[in-house]
Formats: structure tokens, sequence, C-alpha cells
């Protein structure tokens, strides 16, 4: 559970940082912008933290451009699914068994706690490099994330999480190396 609640720890001290006028800056992750990439996580949030619950929680629109999700207090919002994700995988049980995201796709929740340890944490880059914020993360996360990343690119890529690998050094930081198994060139700008 420390390393989910350090990623939405990340996610938020960079959401704080996010004026207005950045949210058309483009990120690192090829379909969105800041607006749009704030609005996919606004999107999926409650389905994260609904399978923590293991329950469904209905999408509020068919797809997450069928509507402007950053309108009114977008930041409040983002910060308030951060803690509600948190919590909803704070209890052993929530790693127990196996869960979805509201689609007929059951993982088990292990996998699913570590995709979305990954998901906040490499959104997180995204929006941090877009911006300009400096994004520090724990040497024990990087760990984690390497060592869950590696396991499960491929079926990542296959459910099109990730893009095709960009191919970084082998003693590049190990933030580098999650990046490029991602798909996003950790050089960036």
């Amino acid at each position: 559970m420390s390393h989910l609640s350090t990623a939405a720890e990340a996610m938020a001290a960079v959401a704080h940082t996010i004026t207005d006028d950045q949210l058309a800056n483009k990120t690192p992750c090829t379909e969105y912008d800041v607006r749009a990439l704030v609005n996919h996580l606004l999107f999926w949030g409650p389905s994260l933290a609904g399978a923590g619950r293991k329950e469904s929680v209905p999408q509020p629109a068919a797809t997450e451009s069928d509507v402007d999700l950053t309108a009114g207090d977008w930041r409040g919002r983002l910060l308030t699914l951060l803690n509600d994700i948190t919590s909803s995988w704070a209890p052993p049980s929530a790693w127990e068994g196996e869960t979805s995201m509201g689609t007929p796709h059951m993982l088990p929740a292990p996998v699913m706690g570590a995709m979305i340890v990954g998901e906040l944490t490499v959104h997180s880059w995204d929006l941090a490099v877009a911006t300009g914020y400096r994004l520090d993360l724990p040497a024990d996360l990087l760990a984690h994330l390497h060592d869950t990343m590696f396991a499960g690119v491929e079926q990542g890529r296959e459910m099109g999480l990730y893009g095709p690998e960009v191919v970084v050094p082998a003693d590049a930081p190990a933030l580098d190396r999650i990046l490029g198994l991602t798909g996003r060139d950790p050089a960036w700008t």
C-alpha cells in the first residue's frame, strides 16, 4: 500500500503546481495535453478507487472525451480522488482476490494495484515535465515500479497502456528505464 500512497502523493504535489494557463501544454503522453490528461485521471480515477473496494463504478460519460472534466475546481476534484484511491487500497483485503475497473476483465488485485501505482507515477511525470515541475520520486518506489512494470510490460502493451519501448541505456536511472518501458522518451521536453 505504501507505494500506492507515495505515487498518489507525488501526483498531488504536481497537481498543486499546475496553473490553469498550463492546461493546454503538451505532455509526453502523446494522446493528451495537460487538460486531457487531467480529464483522463478524473474519468478513470473513480474506477481505480472502486477496484480497491471491489465495486463497479459507473463512468460519468461514454468516453473521457465526451465531457470536459477539468471545468470548475479540477484540482480539488483530483486531490479528493487521489485520497479516495489511496483509502480504497489501504485495507489488506483490497490486495486479495481479483478485481476490475468496472469492466468484465478481472485481474488479480495485486496486479491491478501495481498497475495503478504505475499509472499514477508515470502520469505524474507526464504532468511534471509538461509544466516544468521537478518531480522527485523515492528509490524504493522506483525499484518497485521497475520490477512490476518489467514483469507486466507486454500485457500492458496488449491492453494499450504502453507504447513501443523507447530504448534507454541499461545503466540509466531507474525512472528513465521505467519511462522507456512505457514508451516514453525520458529526455522529452
